[in-house]
């Protein structure tokens, strides 16, 4: 079970999502046979079908796990019953809330690694979050040198052998971050645009070479979820309050929803 960071807390009462924050939820994929039962009886018939289709156990309890907390979560912000919750995607997949305002919609992205999912909500804006446990031996592999801009390869190599795993995490999840806020999948290549491999800046350095206006509407942080883990959170526009949470099976139980 991941040790989830000390600054993501359970909160005591809901809270407003406002037009000015990002919300941030870690959950685990690992839950009790009551928890699924109850969200699994808010999928659709087609998520109960996508389920099926994995070939293990573990890996059709996650995903059961992570689409039916992602509908408790926006039945939360949405104040609706999770299964009435219905999405639409777009041509690369990344999925959307079907039947929105043209105004104040809300947004969400989610991201899952090793057992954790993490969650990303705002309003009126792109949103992508990545997550990624930390495993051995990645920096050494020639992935830096396939996919990573000529910057990143300069100041990944730059560091001390130790260092450059952590180093190789925090470029990944962050370029993934961008590339999924974007919605464009990997038609947006990973080596067209620059982003800081510190995490001693919850801000991150993004640049685009061919575009300095489109870097500097985005918003880019480090996030530390939890112990062997990083992550990385993209929102375009204005800067805004990122507020970090864990999320327990209880809420639904006691319908823990957001106060409009």
């Amino acid at each position: 079970m991941a040790v989830i960071g000390s600054d993501w807390q359970i909160p005591q009462s809901p809270s407003k999502l406002t037009d000015n924050d990002v919300h941030l939820w870690l959950a685990e994929l690992s839950i009790s046979p009551t928890y699924q039962e109850t969200i699994t009886n808010t999928l659709t018939a087609d998520e109960k079908a996508r389920a099926d289709r994995f070939v293990f156990k573990k890996d059709r309890d996650h995903f059961i796990a992570s689409r039916g907390t992602l509908r408790a979560m926006l039945g939360y912000y949405l104040n609706v019953e999770p299964a009435f919750v219905r999405f639409s995607y777009n041509s690369y997949g990344k999925p959307a809330l079907r039947d929105q305002p043209a105004s104040r919609k809300l947004c969400f992205n989610v991201s899952h690694s090793n057992g954790v999912a993490l969650y990303a909500f705002a309003y009126d804006c792109e949103i992508g979050v990545d997550l990624e446990h930390i495993r051995n031996g990645m920096a050494e592999t020639d992935i830096p040198e396939r996919f990573f801009s000529s910057g990143e390869i300069t100041a990944l190599r730059k560091l001390p052998n130790e260092k450059q795993n952590e180093a190789f995490f925090n470029c990944w999840v962050r370029k993934e971050a961008y590339i999924k806020a974007k919605g464009m999948g990997l038609s947006l290549p990973l080596d067209q645009f620059e982003v800081s491999l510190a995490n001693d800046d919850p801000k991150v350095g993004l640049e685009i070479e061919t575009d300095s206006e489109e870097a500097n509407r985005w918003q880019l942080y480090h996030l530390s979820p939890a112990s062997e883990f990083t992550g990385a959170l993209a929102v375009s526009g204005i800067e805004r309050q990122v507020k970090a949470w864990q999320w327990k099976e209880s809420f639904v139980s006691y319908q823990f929803k957001a106060q409009h």
